[in-house]
């Protein structure tokens, strides 16, 4: 076909699409600003719902881009995009200019600073953790330790932070945050079986398919405690714990608890690199700051410059399953705009 295809982006995102696209004939490269792909999930140890290892999934689409060939360009800093006739020029600082027929925005998206919710102690108090954080501590062989090296006997887990919060101007639900708290618990039961484990939430939002049932298990075969309230303030002892004080607005009444760790439930932010492709290539945003497609439900991975697209989290908070399904979707618009289709789709559209 001689038709190049750019993906911004080495994420899961980046590589399924890569993937597919190649097979399907285009010429494809990847851009990728970390010196590895994978992105977020390289650090994620396990995986709802059925606990299997991130590092599995990237050592697949790994494999799949050495069999189809794929482009990879490590550490890539993109300084200019350009519009020429037809195609798209791509500048990348200290390497030659990459010409495209049609680009993916495949940036994904940044965790939730915590350190942004100073009431929440983080960066403050040494055992408040994230839930990213936890996942480093699982990555670790041996015993399970807080920061300040005691093994946890009861351990808090605080929900939304960073998302469904006006303070912070992020109105959303960032999707896995509910799910994740419910293995990161079951995770911690099973390696410390005597500790006692609590989620503070706002509300359970376990909408995907086994998810609800993740939810009953945690409870009834792992005794996770799940309280509804809000966390409203968070001291440190000078044994280093962490004394929690939460409004139960299912009793309506105060509750203050003590933990020896208190982990941090951090949702899904637009990522810089989002930020900065679409300064470049003058793409719609929405008020959050993911990007904005031409049409929610027809047109949903294409963006207003045509012959650009996006796909995965760039574009709003969503879990796995659905960052490959969507990439798959956007190779499918790509490759009708290449093949001239999509011109006419967005005549009829609009």
């Amino acid at each position: 076909m001689n038709k190049k295809v750019v993906v911004i982006g080495g994420g899961i995102t980046g590589m399924e699409a890569s993937v597919q696209l190649s097979a399907l004939g285009y010429s494809v490269t990847i851009l990728e600003k970390e010196s590895q792909l994978g992105g977020h999930l390289k650090d994620w140890t396990v995986l709802f719902p059925n606990l299997r290892k991130g590092t599995e999934i990237v050592s697949f689409l790994e494999h799949g881009l050495e069999l189809q060939e794929v482009n990879v360009i490590f550490n890539s800093k993109i300084n200019e995009i350009k519009k020429i006739n037809k195609h798209y020029e791509i500048i990348v600082e200290g390497r030659k200019t990459l010409v495209a027929d049609a680009i993916l925005v495949a940036t994904g998206f940044d965790l939730f600073d915590a350190h942004r919710k100073e009431e929440f102690g983080y960066g403050i108090y040494e055992n408040v953790i994230t839930s990213y954080d936890l996942e480093k501590i699982f990555a670790k062989e041996g015993e399970i330790r807080t920061p300040s090296g005691i093994k946890p006997k009861r351990i808090g887990f605080i929900h939304c932070v960073g998302s469904r919060d006006e303070k912070v101007n992020n109105h959303y639900c960032s999707n896995v945050c509910c799910v994740t708290g419910v293995k990161q618990a079951m995770e911690l039961k099973t390696l410390i079986p005597d500790a006692e484990i609590f989620n503070f939430y706002m509300d359970m939002r376990m909408f995907d398919t086994h998810f609800e049932e993740l939810y009953l298990e945690s409870q009834k075969k792992y005794g996770i405690n799940f309280i509804r309230g809000r966390l409203s303030e968070a001291n440190e002892t000078i044994d280093k714990r962490i004394v929690i004080k939460v409004e139960d607005t299912l009793t309506s009444r105060p509750l203050k608890m003590t933990v020896d760790m208190m982990v941090l439930l951090v949702g899904m932010e637009p990522s810089k690199g989002t930020k900065e492709i679409a300064n470049l290539l003058n793409l719609k945003m929405r008020e959050s700051g993911f990007l904005k497609p031409e049409d929610d439900h027809t047109m949903s991975n294409v963006s207003n410059m045509p012959g650009v697209f996006f796909a995965g989290t760039c574009s709003g908070p969503m879990s796995i399953k659905y960052t490959f399904t969507d990439a798959r979707a956007a190779v499918t618009k790509i490759n009708c705009f290449l093949k001239e289709y999509e011109l006419q789709n967005r005549i009829l559209v609009n």
